[in-house]
């Protein structure tokens, strides 16, 4: 059917006109009546399937528009989902590099004090002791064990001990330099490692550190603390072990002759 509304008002005006002349008996021997028939019997055909052609169309718009539309909310709930995903994976792979940061720093610090343990402390050893190689600036290492510590634990129990540690932990870093380096070796034996140190000065930080251990006040305990230490000068072609070593053997010295003092190696 026509979609000019004029158009489609002309054609059932002429289509009606056509049925009065086929339906008027005074036209039924007219020659012309029988052709003008048929004719008119096909154009009903025509358009009967025009219009159903019309009807089949519309209806495969609309039909295209809805799967359009479905195809469009289909994609954005795909399309959100899949951002939700990625928000989901963004924050899962934070996490993952938060906790991994976190695991590498528990593994490279002591619980107990907060201080480097000796992982850190052989990593940090091995890095001065190569940089000292290549540039020839010497560094002092000293090896710190605490006097009598087991008595403090048998006197006044684990707790006290360990409290002890923390507060030998934070005086041996009050004495310290910021870029020097300390950290509990194992038990009650702590590393400290000063870069580009004389052995003059290092000694003025030695008894610095021993100073401040001895003035630490535990609370409930009568307990008096105090410390020895070795202290040794890295060599030139010295492998860190080998400085390590004679820092150990002063701090034996140190003990057996008296405790609460400083012995070089």
């Amino acid at each position: 059917m026509p979609d000019n509304p004029l158009l489609a008002q002309d054609a059932n005006l002429l289509n009606r006109q056509i049925e009065q002349l086929l339906a008027d008996p005074a036209h039924q021997d007219n020659p012309l009546r029988l052709p003008l028939a048929k004719l008119f019997d096909i154009e009903q055909v025509h358009l009967a399937q025009l219009d159903r052609l019309i009807k089949i169309s519309d209806g495969y718009q609309l039909f295209s528009r809805r799967r359009q539309m479905t195809l469009e909310e289909q994609y954005d709930r795909q399309l959100r989902r899949l951002e939700k995903l990625a928000r989901i994976s963004d924050h899962y792979q934070s996490s993952l590099r938060d906790l991994s940061e976190s695991l590498k720093d528990a593994s490279l610090h002591d619980p107990l004090t907060g201080l480097g343990n000796r992982r850190y402390l052989t990593d940090r050893l091995m890095q001065e002791t190569d940089r000292a190689s290549r540039h020839g600036t010497p560094f002092v290492l000293g090896i710190l064990d605490v006097d009598h510590f087991k008595s403090i634990n048998d006197r006044f129990g684990h707790d006290a001990g360990d409290k002890a540690l923390c507060a030998i932990a934070r005086a041996i870093e009050s004495a310290l330099r910021d870029y020097d380096v300390c950290g509990r070796w194992g038990g009650e034996e702590f590393l400290i490692l000063l870069p580009q140190t004389s052995i003059d000065f290092a000694l003025t930080v030695a008894h610095r550190v021993l100073y401040g251990i001895k003035h630490i006040a535990l609370n409930h305990t009568d307990a008096g603390i105090s410390a020895s230490l070795g202290l040794s000068v890295y060599r030139a072609d010295e492998r860190y072990f080998e400085t390590l070593n004679r820092a150990d053997t002063a701090l034996l010295q140190a003990k057996a002759s008296g405790r609460d003092r400083v012995v070089v190696a």
